[in-house]
């Protein structure tokens, strides 16, 4: 006998565990099903974030954060360190510990809102008079019906053609972020989010990076002033970044990995390391969703096909988050996830995706929201800008971090703000009033009327926003 539910669930990342939560929160009767494992075998909910992404990188990127900080920086603060001591496999504990916490923080969240939780992977079998049939391949197996299917699943580390990742020598975000040992040479392809971070964590900790990148632009989404600012801070650290290469054969052997690659120039060079971090985006995941059984329609990409409101080719089918169109972040399936639960309640669920944010937590951080100012020139859009510098910011000073600054973009003829970019200490955090400001539709001069509080990093947005009307006050 299966199991009804008025909605189903396949996946348990950020997108599939809040749709849950949410539906369940509007008087739904709702199961998840998701089969990520932990290191006991056990359910490991969170998808590809909690468990090899976002979450685990964050942990590592402060670890290695505060080493840097000790080897190099305690002393301007009148700190003195002797015997520093680096012990990779504790602070790699703490990283799983990190990753537990979270993992049992969304079990406890089913169990809290009466989520039955299914541990396996979910699949299609038919459509019926009720909905979906949805068998459940775990432990034990599982018949389920949904009225409503919520697709959930995600997506994967893209593998460079003829070289799988073996998650030992040649790394995806997974791998890279278990690497029991400080490598001495390490090399990266793709100078994207993953790869700038993974890069940041083990440059800090001594290892020499070299980022190989195909494009000749560096962060080519980023608005170009922050990109510049960006890659020379980056530059300043360390991290070798090389722009405009066409990476040939790799080969690994017991000494390590041989990249072999023109340059901008189209010189031949060769790349000798001890691991290799792939980072060359990412592909929707339908392995073993059974999408075929009832027609479910993907696309060229391999991602399902949705409208506008996350709907499917299929009556009652629902995808969000990485699966799907739109930029594979984890707050973005959190709202789509959230909107598709409030449209099956039949509520007007609603997701801006002029307003995401964007951010890279690398050192400097860099976020952004809405558009660039080469969009705005490509769209013709006629637009004022204006940017403050931290280095004039008495919080940064104090700080002793003042790289960056904050850049706002305002219409020229009605002052609206249409994006708000940042380079510099705790942008992930600054991002959020900017978001807040373009959800509201203000205007530069909003922003530039509003009290921010003496000394804090917020008053570089203030002063950015002045900079709109060329009126800073501290620069």
């Amino acid at each position: 006998m299966s199991k009804q539910f008025d909605v189903i669930v396949i996946g348990g990342g950020p997108g599939g565990y809040i749709a849950a939560i949410r539906a369940a929160q509007l008087g739904q009767s709702v199961a998840c099903i998701d089969e990520w494992k932990n290191s006991k075998g056990g359910p490991a909910p969170g998808g590809t974030c909690t468990n090899v992404g976002c979450i685990p990188s964050k942990a590592l990127l402060q670890s290695s954060e505060h080493y840097d900080h000790a080897s190099h920086h305690f002393a301007d603060h009148g700190i003195s360190v002797s015997g520093l001591g680096l012990d990779v496999a504790k602070m790699l504990a703490r990283k799983d510990t990190v990753v537990k916490q979270n993992n049992d923080g969304i079990l406890y969240l089913f169990k809290k809102n009466k989520i039955a939780f299914f541990h396996g992977r979910g699949s299609f079998v038919k459509a019926v008079d009720s909905g979906y049939e949805i068998k459940v391949t775990g432990a034990a197996e599982e018949l389920l019906v949904g009225k409503h299917i919520v697709v959930a699943t995600g997506s994967n580390a893209r593998a460079l053609p003829g070289t799988p990742f073996d998650e030992e020598t040649i790394l995806s975000n997974d791998g890279a972020l278990r690497i029991g040992g400080v490598p001495k040479k390490l090399g990266l392809i793709g100078s994207g989010v993953i790869g700038l971070e993974m890069g940041s964590v083990w440059r800090r900790l001594g290892a020499e990076v070299t980022i190989l990148e195909g494009l000749p632009t560096f962060l080519g989404a980023v608005d170009e002033q922050i990109a510049k600012e960006a890659h020379k801070a980056f530059t300043k650290q360390g991290l070798k970044i090389e722009l405009g290469v066409k990476v040939g054969d790799i080969k690994v052997s017991k000494k390590g990995v041989s990249v072999a690659y023109a340059n901008a120039k189209g010189e031949a060079v060769t790349l000798e390391v001890d691991k290799l971090i792939v980072s060359i985006g990412r592909v929707p995941n339908t392995i073993g969703l059974a999408a075929d059984a009832v027609g479910l329609k993907l696309d060229e990409r391999g991602a399902i096909v949705v409208d506008d409101a996350c709907k499917t080719n299929l009556p009652g089918v629902w995808a969000v988050g990485d699966v799907v169109r739109g930029p594979m972040l984890a707050h973005k399936a959190e709202e789509e996830g959230v909107a598709v639960a409030e449209r099956i309640a039949g509520q007007h669920g609603h997701v801006n995706f002029n307003t995401i944010p964007w951010v890279i937590y690398t050192s400097p951080e860099i976020a952004w929201v809405g558009q660039t100012e080469q969009q705005l020139k490509a769209a013709g859009v006629k637009y004022k800008a204006g940017s403050f510098p931290f280095l004039a910011n008495g919080r940064a000073r104090a700080l002793g971090d003042t790289t960056g600054m904050v850049k706002m973009l305002a219409d020229a003829a009605t002052d609206e703000i249409l994006g708000v970019h940042i380079v510099g200490p705790q942008a992930s955090e600054l991002i959020a009033e900017a978001v807040v400001a373009m959800e509201f539709r203000a205007s530069s001069e909003d922003i530039a009327r509003i009290c921010h509080a003496h000394p804090s990093l917020s008053e570089a947005t203030k002063e950015a926003a002045l900079a709109v009307d060329k009126r800073t006050l501290n620069f």
